[in-house]
């Protein structure tokens, strides 16, 4: 499948702005982003990328900004070589974990090697809200604890969480796309524990939790907290990112009133990682 990659130049850039860019685009059928000042780059099947929706791109208009926007096809076979040249480098965090590609050589031995291909899936480790959030796995005991990973992108929370010794991981993503990626992934990582489904968070049904992961957007996470928080075991743990600090009283509100105790943030660059405790 063919994909469009949409540019989108903001002049000036603010982090807020790139947000409302994100947010408009997502509710037209966009299925991943990178935010890099001063850009804000989206991706879309070639077949969605309709007259209608260039129309409505054009007349996409904030206050004080200038939005200039460009588009190119993207061809399926050509992926790798699209992240290989302009977007994954490999990345350490924490002095403890390597987030590579299969194309990256000669890179240095931590306690965690993460393999991703990324194609068109969220989750390398480059963005704050991941590289967030794996910081924080990296402090959890997970040994021989079921989670759920919703919005799994690439995988990759999953994966580490296999390799820390989790006990059994059931993966989530409403992208078809990234629902494969993380499949494809596992396996590069040699990972049976890791149950992938297509869907959202009607896939949960009765199943509890020891530990959710939520590294999605703000609207997303401030309707579906209370359904993640009633799946969790009594003092277990929510981990949440996807969402600039600013939004942290809206997020922690919604938070508290479905039974979790903040434990603990981490933040960078603006993005903010929240990770709660179920009150037993």
């Amino acid at each position: 499948m063919n994909y469009i990659e949409l540019s989108c130049l903001l002049t000036p850039y603010s982090a807020e702005s790139a947000e409302i860019i994100i947010a408009y685009l997502s509710q037209k059928g966009f299925e991943s982003f990178s935010d890099e000042e001063p850009f804000v780059k989206a991706w879309i099947t070639e077949d969605l990328f309709t007259g209608e929706l260039q129309n409505f791109i054009k007349n996409i208009q904030l206050e004080n900004t200038e939005l200039s926007f460009e588009h190119r096809l993207i061809k399926e076979q050509n992926w790798n070589e699209t992240w290989e040249k302009n977007y994954f480098e490999p990345i350490l965090i924490a002095d403890k974990c390597i987030v590579r590609s299969t194309f990256h050589e000669n890179t240095p031995k931590l306690k965690y090697e993460i393999l991703i291909d990324p194609k068109m899936s969220f989750g390398t480790g480059h963005h704050e809200t991941t590289s967030l959030m794996i910081e924080e796995i990296l402090e959890l005991d997970v040994q021989g604890k079921t989670i759920l990973d919703m919005g799994c992108g690439t995988g990759i929370l999953a994966i580490l969480s296999a390799q820390k010794g989790a006990k059994e991981i059931c993966a989530i993503d409403i992208d078809k796309w990234s629902y494969n990626n993380t499949l494809e992934n596992l396996q590069l990582n040699s990972i049976k524990n890791v149950h992938v489904e297509q869907g959202d968070k009607s896939n949960i049904g009765s199943k509890f939790f020891n530990i959710i992961y939520a590294n999605i957007n703000k609207n997303v996470l401030l309707h579906d907290i209370p359904d993640y928080a009633a799946h969790i075991h009594h003092g277990g743990k929510l981990l949440l990112s996807g969402f600039y600090a600013h939004y942290f009283e809206e997020i922690n509100k919604i938070a508290q009133q479905s039974g979790l105790q903040l434990s603990n943030k981490r933040e960078k660059n603006n993005w903010i990682m929240l990770s709660y405790i179920k009150g037993n």
